[in-house]
C-alpha cells in the first residue's frame, strides 16, 4: 500500500541462522538498510525438532535458544565494529517453529519492504525447496538471495 510521504524501503529484514551464506546476507541487507536509510530487523528462527523423544526436543530447544543469544552477540559485536552511523537502527528477534513461515509471520509484522536470505548449503534442498526459494514463490516482498 502506498504511503503519502514516504520514499524508499522502511524495514529491511533478513534472515539469519548462523551459516555462512546467513552473514553474509545480514551484512548485505545492513548495507541496504544504511543506504536507504531503512531499520534493520534480523530474524532467527528456531525449527521445532521433528520425531524426536520429549527430552530430546527440549534439549534442542534450549541449544537453538543459545544459538539466538549467540547470533544476538555476534551481530551486536559486528555493528559495533562498524563506523558510527553506519547502522542507524537493528533490531535482532527470535522466533520458534518453521523458518519459512516464521519468517514470513515477521516480515507481515514488521512490515518489511524486502527480505534478505542467505542461500541454502544444503543438498536436499534443490529437491525439496529451501526457504529463500519458498519465499520467492510466495511473492509477497522482494527477496534477495545471497549466495
Amino acid at each position: 500500500m502506498f504511503e503519502l510521504g514516504t520514499d524508499g524501503p522502511l524495514v529491511i529484514m533478513a534472515g539469519v541462522d548462523g551459516s555462512e551464506s546467513s552473514v553474509r546476507a545480514a551484512a548485505y541487507a545492513a548495507g541496504l538498510a544504511r543506504r536507504q536509510g531503512a531499520k534493520l530487523a534480523l530474524v532467527f528462527i528456531q525449527p521445532y525438532p521433528a520425531s524426536v523423544s520429549a527430552s530430546a526436543a527440549s534439549e534442542m530447544i534450549a541449544a537453538g535458544r543459545a544459538t539466538a543469544e549467540d547470533l544476538r552477540r555476534q551481530m551486536e559485536e559486528a555493528i559495533e565494529r562498524l563506523p558510527v552511523g553506519t547502522v542507524a537502527r537493528w533490531e535482532f528477534y527470535t522466533g520458534e517453529g518453521d523458518p519459512f513461515r516464521g519468517l514470513c509471520d515477521f516480515a507481515v509484522k514488521l512490515r518489511a519492504d524486502a527480505v534478505v536470505i542467505g542461500a541454502s548449503q544444503k543438498t536436499g534442498h534443490r529437491i525439496v525447496g529451501s526457504v529463500a526459494v519458498r519465499l520467492v514463490k510466495a511473492g509477497k516482498w522482494p527477496v534477495t538471495v545471497v549466495p
